[in-house]
């Protein structure tokens, strides 16, 4: 799981600094619309040959939700969002996110609100205000700010919404769903993205295939891999080492010079990941004495208690 963890961060940071590259080319309806695009012939292709689960109209629903939310509304959003926003003040919005997700895991789902993942995820949070500050130029439209906060909002509720629908369909077959209703959602943006892809440079447009295959189709596949084997507050905490590593990669590709404090800050979010992922590692539940050997008639209760008393993989 922690593989798959660490490809969905890298992923979506160097997301945030394609997305930057491109937006000069490519409006932000037409940018989400081409890469849900891509992601969608992507995913599509990952299942041929695999069966379908039957699925329940409780289970339509919430992949819809999560289809429609996430893949198309977030998209759009953020991208017009941070076009009337400076970088800085949009990462520190969208950050709280992750603040959200935990809040509606501990209600909705019942999955509590563990020390350790509160007080790394405050932790975290800390240190992307730092980043936001440090980068912040005090150019915040107020349209810009609604529409970063819708992206963290929608961002929120699908995911708690993709983590019921992963209790018994496969990750993969809700990532391809949500993302082939996302690009059905877009649809009215399908004319100005055919006008964007006729005028761009040819470099820009490679930039929206990327974003379809990496960050779209395999980081959305890894993400909901890694959802469906711990919970979504642990989980979810775990974004906020995007910054940091958006940081390195601007300064690689971009060569956007951090300021002290946005490395600080970065360390920050990272130390405090660590504090939320310890509570992971540790479980959190002392270990039960062995049980007796069960009788070959009670063989399927005992392998049901061990399911029921194991700790969540991660």
């Amino acid at each position: 799981m922690l593989l798959a963890v660490s490809v969905t961060v890298v992923a979506w940071a160097s997301a945030f600094v394609v997305i930057r590259w491109v937006g000069h080319d490519y409006a932000p309806g037409s940018l989400a619309l081409g890469r849900l695009v891509v992601g969608s012939i992507a995913l599509s292709a990952m299942m041929i040959g695999r069966q379908l689960v039957r699925m329940t109209p409780r289970e339509w629903g919430l992949v819809a939700v999560t289809g429609v939310a996430w893949f198309a509304i977030y998209s759009i959003a953020l991208n017009a969002g941070e076009r009337l926003v400076d970088a800085g003040t949009a990462s520190m919005l969208i950050q709280l996110a992750p603040i959200i997700i935990g809040l509606l895991a501990g209600i909705v789902l019942r999955e509590g609100f563990p020390r350790q993942l509160v007080i790394g995820g405050l932790i975290a949070f800390a240190g992307t205000v730092l980043i936001g500050i440090s980068t912040s130029t005090g150019q915040a439209d107020l349209v810009g700010v609604l529409l970063v906060l819708v992206s963290a909002s929608t961002y929120s509720i699908a995911m708690i919404a993709q983590k019921s629908a992963l209790r018994r369909l496969p990750s993969l077959q809700v990532t391809w769903l949500g993302c082939v209703i996302g690009t059905v959602a877009s649809l009215p943006f399908a004319g100005g993205l055919i006008r964007d892809v006729a005028s761009a440079p040819l470099v820009p447009t490679l930039g929206v295939v990327y974003l379809g295959l990496v960050p779209t189709a395999l980081a959305f596949s890894t993400w909901a891999y890694a959802l469906s084997k711990t919970t979504a507050g642990r989980l979810g905490v775990t974004t906020y080492a995007v910054p940091p590593i958006t940081i390195a990669l601007s300064w690689a590709f971009l060569g956007e010079v951090p300021t002290v404090l946005a490395v600080i800050g970065g360390l920050i979010s990272l130390v405090g990941v660590a504090i939320a992922r310890r509570s992971v590692r540790s479980g959190g539940r002392p270990p039960e004495p062995p049980a007796a050997a069960p009788t070959p008639g009670g063989l399927l209760q005992e392998k049901r208690r061990f399911s029921r008393s194991a700790p969540p993989p991660g």
